[in-house]
């Protein structure tokens, strides 16, 4: 059957199809002669397709000499582009200047330390120091320094008890709630495990010296074993002369491994130069040495020699204004601007802050007594109720001294150039933070124009 005659069946069929399902037409025939619903189409008999070469006649293209040289071309080409970056990344790499080693740091190195030598004042006690770990949390500290809190009485060696917490301040059951709840938060925490700490020698005797040392090795034994991170003593450099000193080193800083933490021994001494620091880290190889140096009445420009002295030996260095003696900052720092500028200076120091607590809020220190705490500043007095101006006053520069340490804190754990030095100056740099309300935060200052008034301070940041 041809193809025209298969168009006029289907016509045929349309016509006979039931009236109901055939195409709706108008009334007269359709314009132009054709009846509704024929639909007539020309099949071509011959359809031209593209098929492309054959595997026959690609392969007798291919092995024309010009598709040879040209493959041939782009091959070299392709090996030289590869072999002259591959070159030029090497050279790169030889000329660019060495970057200096970043020093191994531990975690004492890479945030401030927190003390606490009263837990009483601090926040009545263990029990209280667990419960207030959230806050001290938000002030990004790395370490906390608890004690002591052994039992003794004043200069009285029979009645030491390194291994017994004093009633007063808690029992074991609560000092491991705040290892448990500290080490959660990734704060360690450091034992005071200062002998005689009621009384004036913290040693007691020279005589006594060697005895004492050995209960005080046993009860850092005790107490590492049971999860504190470090040992602190005062006095070291009488510690450093026991026949057990080197016993009592191992015994804080042996038996690791390398997936185990690292613990700290560290030390307090009191009236030494810069040298004499200096050689007493050398020979001793302490973890860490808190110093009275910051403190003393010597002038600023001491200060800074005494820092430069001790600059290179930064990871075994403390420093702090009253921690060694275990006071407030606002001992030596009388007004809120001069403690916004040591709490910055101790922050930009090379080597790791100590503060006393309530050194964050500028706590206020009167007489020999630990002032208590003041907590839940950020709370405003309620609506309609009488307020006390000069508290209320206190009150917010409590905060705004909070806010200010924070800040500084974030910024000792994130910034490379406030955990290690060596860093060349530019041009100019950003401000940061600064006591001078005349700089402004995120304003640009030129460095080689740059002039600083007297008791001022700012923290500067460049690329």
């Amino acid at each position: 059957m041809t193809k025209d005659a298969e168009i006029d069946m289907k016509e045929v069929e349309l016509r006979e199809m039931d009236p109901e399902k055939q195409p709706m037409t108008g009334d007269g025939p359709p314009a132009g002669g054709e009846k509704n619903g024929t639909v007539k189409v020309k099949v071509p008999d011959n359809e031209v397709t593209f098929t492309g070469l054959s595997k026959e006649e690609l392969m007798k293209v291919a092995g024309t000499p010009g598709w040879v040289r040209i493959r041939w071309a782009l091959l070299i080409l392709f090996w030289l582009g590869w072999v002259g970056m591959l070159a030029g990344a090497i050279v790169i790499i030889v000329q660019a200047p060495r970057c200096k080693p970043i020093p191994e740091m531990n975690w004492w190195n890479e945030g401030p330390l927190y003390q606490i030598s009263d837990s009483e004042a601090f926040a009545d006690g263990l029990a209280g120091v667990e419960a207030r770990l959230d806050e001290i949390n938000k002030l990004k500290v790395k370490g906390l320094v608890l004690g002591p809190l052994h039992t003794i009485q004043r200069d009285m060696p029979a009645t030491l008890n390194l291994k017994e917490i004093d009633p007063t301040k808690g029992n074991e059951p609560a000092l491991l709630a705040v290892l448990e709840k500290a080490h959660k938060k990734g704060i360690s925490v450091v034992l005071d495990l200062t002998p005689n700490y009621l009384g004036n020698a913290p040693w007691f005797s020279p005589s006594q010296l060697d005895d004492v040392m050995e209960k005080v090795n046993d009860a850092a034994e005790y107490w590492l074993g049971l999860g504190v991170d470090g040992i602190k003593v005062s006095d070291f450099t009488s510690a450093t002369n026991s026949v057990d000193w080197s016993k009592f080193q191992a015994a804080v800083k042996g038996n690791l491994t390398e997936e185990t933490k690292k613990r700290v021994l560290m030390g307090v001494v009191k009236n030494v130069s810069d040298v004499e620091l200096s050689e007493l880290v050398n020979r001793t190889s302490v973890d860490l040495v808190l110093s009275d140096l910051l403190s003393r009445r010597n002038g600023g420009v001491q200060r800074i020699m005494d820092m430069n002295t001790l600059s290179s030996q930064q990871r075994s260095v403390a420093w702090g204004l009253g921690a060694a003696h275990e006071d407030q900052l606002s001992k030596r720092a009388t007004n809120p601007a001069l403690i916004r500028l040591y709490q910055l200076l101790l922050f930009t120091m090379p080597g790791t802050p100590v503060f006393t607590y309530g050194d964050e809020i500028g706590l206020q220190a009167i007489g020999s007594e630990s002032p208590k705490m003041v907590w839940d500043i950020e709370k405003e007095p309620v609506e309609g109720a009488a307020v006390n101006d000069t508290a209320e006053v206190q009150r917010k520069e409590y905060v705004a001294v909070r806010k200010w340490f924070r800040s500084l804190s974030e910024l000792r754990v994130k910034e490379r150039s406030l955990l290690h030095e060596g860093l060349e100056l530019p041009e100019t740099a950003t401000v940061k933070l600064a006591t001078d309300e005349a700089l402004v935060v995120d304003s640009t200052v030129t460095l080689d124009k740059f002039v600083l008034a007297p008791g001022q301070a700012v923290l500067l940041q460049f690329p």
